[in-house]
C-alpha cells in the first residue's frame, strides 16, 4: 500500500515522531474516505486536481481554519511528491495547489512578573503533585523545551555533574540545554520524592500513580497556574517556550544562541520571537541614539 509505504519513509528516513506520523496518517486516510464517498474509488495513487480541489471546498465548508486545511494538504503534497520520488507516478496533483491566506496570529508571551507569580502560587506547599506541576512549569521557563520533549526526558537525561539535561527534539535530533541552580534545586527535590513513588520507570516526570505524565495533563497543569496570575487567552506550554525565547533577546541573547536553545533547524523559525522582543529594542535605542526623545 502506498500509504503505508510513505509512513515507513518518515519514520524511518525523516525520523518523524509517533505524533506526527498519526497526523499524516489521518490526513491521507481522511482523503481516501472522501474519494471512496464522492468519486467511488480509494485508489487515492490516481487521483487529479479536480478531486483534490473538491476536497478543499468540502473542508472550507466544514468551518476549520485556513491553517488546519493547509497543514492537511501539506501531508498529501508530501504524499505525491515520495511517490514521485519513487517513480509511483509522473506527475503530483499538487503541482496547481496554492496554500490558503491565513492570517498572522501574535503570541503574546507572559510577563515576566507572571512567570514569579505562578512559581510563588503554593508557597511552602511539598506535596508530590504540588512539587512537580512547580516543577513542569520551571523546566519550561528554564529550558524553552516543547511539550513532547517535556514528557519525554528521562532521569538519565539529567546531568547534574555538568549541569544540562538532554532533549530529544523533532526528527529525534538530541540537543543539551544548561540547568540554572534553582531548577537542579527543583529537580533534586522533585526526584526524593518520585523515588517514594517508582524508581524503576526511565522517565522524569511521573503521575501519582507512577506512570509516565501525558500531553493533557501538563496542558491543564499549565492553564491552572497561569489562570490564577494571567489575563491572556492563551495559556499553554508553548506560550511559555515563547516566553523564555522573548525574554532571553530582551536581555540581549544571540539570536543564534537562542535558535539553538530552542533546537530550530533555521533561524527562519526563531526570528519570530524578534517581534515581541521589539518593544525593549526600541527602549534601548530611545535611551542610546543622540536624537532620541530623552533629549
Amino acid at each position: 500500500m502506498p500509504i503505508n509505504s510513505f509512513l515507513n519513509y518518515l519514520a524511518l528516513e525523516k525520523k518523524y515522531s509517533h505524533h506526527t506520523l498519526i497526523a499524516y496518517q489521518n490526513d491521507l486516510k481522511t482523503f481516501q474516505s472522501f474519494c471512496l464517498a464522492e468519486f467511488e474509488t480509494d485508489q487515492i495513487l490516481d487521483a487529479n486536481y479536480s478531486q483534490i480541489r473538491s476536497w478543499i471546498v468540502s473542508l472550507v465548508n466544514t468551518k476549520i481554519s485556513n491553517r488546519s486545511i493547509n497543514r492537511k494538504l501539506s501531508s498529501l503534497k508530501s504524499f505525491y511528491k515520495f511517490l514521485q520520488k519513487t517513480k509511483q507516478i509522473e506527475n503530483s496533483p499538487m503541482l496547481k495547489y496554492q496554500a490558503l491566506k491565513i492570517s498572522k496570529e501574535i503570541q503574546v508571551p507572559f510577563s515576566e512578573k507572571e512567570i514569579k507569580d505562578a512559581l510563588k502560587l503554593y508557597g511552602d506547599n511539598f506535596d508530590f503533585e504540588t512539587v512537580r506541576d512547580k516543577l513542569i512549569v520551571e523546566l519550561f521557563y528554564a529550558t524553552g523545551i516543547r511539550r513532547a520533549e517535556l514528557i519525554n526526558i528521562k532521569i538519565e537525561d539529567i546531568d547534574f555533574v555538568n549541569e544540562t539535561v538532554k532533549v530529544l527534539g523533532k526528527r529525534n535530533k538530541e540537543r543539551y540545554i544548561p540547568l540554572i541552580k534553582p531548577i537542579q534545586i527543583s529537580l533534586k527535590n522533585y526526584i526524593i520524592q518520585r523515588n517514594d513513588i517508582d524508581n524503576k520507570e526511565v522517565y522524569l516526570l511521573l503521575t501519582k500513580k507512577g506512570k509516565k505524565i501525558y500531553d493533557t495533563l501538563v496542558y491543564r497543569i499549565i492553564n491552572n497556574y497561569f489562570s490564577c496570575v494571567s489575563s491572556k487567552v492563551k495559556k499553554s506550554p508553548h506560550i511559555i517556550r515563547h516566553s523564555f525565547a522573548t525574554h532571553l533577546l530582551n536581555e540581549g541573547a544571540d539570536l543564534n544562541s537562542v535558535k539553538e536553545l530552542l533546537g530550530h533547524s533555521s533561524l527562519a523559525s526563531t526570528q519570530v520571537y524578534t517581534h515581541s522582543s521589539m518593544g525593549k529594542l526600541k527602549e534601548i535605542y530611545n535611551q542610546a541614539h543622540p536624537r532620541s526623545d530623552k533629549n
